[in-house]
């Protein structure tokens, strides 16, 4: 039977160094990095994904980066599909694979696969979605805890697309989704992996998020969203309700002042590299290391590959 190809995945929250991290990793190894970046797949979305730069992706070459306009459906199946095979490709030719990112559902769809579902019709989710609008979404929230607590407990009371989602697969199914989930989780790994994960003192994570934010804004990324408005990607796609873009276009649309912009802007991403540690330190198979631990990494990755 075939060997199931090697993946190094190197994960955890915005702002703590993975691209670095897993450059300095894979350069040495003559290894390629796929992206695992729900927002950096997109093009002209540069300076607010804080993508790879050029100089970056010339040392070590990078996939699933610029994949998609910002007006084009992504999802983690597509993800998943696109990712199989550049890794089987890579697989062949003998090299190093890193999987780097801090979209953590697109690295379990990659490592677990996507529990299978019956095909359903818009029409459950087009109906919680009008009853998150004539309800409010604490009353479909309040409906999961009692259908599903457990995975009521995993979501927070505000994030819509997640209730929305729970209830539809229970509805469509006759089960709760954490059953699925459950179920899904004893499937064989799809690859043998080794699973970095990056971490440090939160105030220090939390500090290099504000200056991030604020390095961001003076490379100019108001002046990116406001060229992607002006080529008719509206803010109310997907991609642009993202962290800092929907900032940015709440400001020009004269929706938040230029001080409140920048303040929730800050406390966003914040909130947001919190619920990514959260994701993360739920999987038991991460080794959990800080960003300067290179040497260790590098003895992980060797026994791994060797």
């Amino acid at each position: 039977m075939p060997q199931k190809p090697s993946l190094i995945i190197i994960s955890g929250p915005t702002c703590i160094g993975k691209t670095d991290v897993a450059i300095a990793l894979a350069k040495p190894l003559r290894g390629e990095i796929v992206s695992a970046d729900a927002m950096q797949i997109y093009r002209h979305m540069d300076i607010g994904t804080a993508k790879p730069t050029k100089e970056q992706q010339a040392i070590v070459r990078h996939h699933l980066i610029d994949t998609a306009d910002p007006d084009e459906s992504f999802s983690a199946a597509v993800f998943k599909q696109m990712a199989d095979e550049i890794i089987q490709d890579l697989h062949e030719k003998a090299r190093p694979i890193f999987v780097v990112g801090g979209t953590g559902l697109y690295i379990k769809a990659l490592t677990r696969g996507l529990f299978a579902e019956k095909k359903q019709g818009k029409s459950i989710r087009e109906k919680l979605k009008k009853e998150a609008e004539t309800l409010g979404l604490e009353a479909l929230y309040q409906r999961l805890q009692g259908i599903d607590p457990a995975a009521a407990a995993r979501i927070h009371a505000n994030d819509t697309y997640r209730i929305i989602r729970s209830l539809e697969v229970h509805q469509a199914t006759g089960r709760p989704v954490s059953d699925h989930h459950k179920d899904h989780g004893f499937q064989d790994t799809r690859y043998r992996t080794l699973k970095i994960g990056l971490t440090m003192d939160r105030d220090i994570l939390y500090d290099r998020i504000n200056k991030r934010v604020d390095l961001m804004l003076a490379s100019g990324l108001l002046e990116e969203v406001k060229w992607l408005l002006d080529h008719g990607y509206a803010s109310t796609l997907k991609s642009m309700q993202s962290i800092g873009y929907r900032h940015m276009a709440d400001y020009i649309e004269q929706r938040l002042t230029w001080d409140e912009c920048v303040r929730v802007f800050k406390r966003d991403t914040r909130r947001y590299a919190k619920r990514q540690l959260t994701w993360f330190r739920a999987d038991p198979e991460i080794e959990w290391m800080e960003p300067g631990e290179i040497d260790l990494m590098r003895e992980k990755i060797e026994n791994e590959i060797n």
